[in-house]
């Protein structure tokens, strides 16, 4: 994840040399930030959560990320990030 002020970008890719990258709008204060995560543990945070909008907080490349609904903070999930 490619993340700044006004857009993130999403990049994908497997063993199998296969690609894939989408951009989309978001509200982000900070300076850019390159952070990597196994898609997995994010697609398992993303399927409990009952938003269309997901607030997540990082503090710079090798921290955590937290993730909580935007609606409703009563659970905030943990997702350790992958070193690049």
């Amino acid at each position: 994840m490619a993340i700044s002020p006004d857009s993130l970008t999403i990049q994908a890719n497997n063993p199998e040399q296969e690609e894939a990258e989408e951009t989309v709008a978001v509200q982000f204060s900070g300076d850019q930030l390159e952070i990597g995560f196994n898609v997995s543990y994010l697609l398992d945070v993303l399927s409990v959560l009952d938003s269309e909008q997901v607030q997540m907080s990082v503090s710079d490349a090798n921290s955590s990320a937290l993730l909580e609904s935007a609606d409703d903070s009563d659970a905030v999930y943990v997702v350790m990030p992958m070193r690049l």
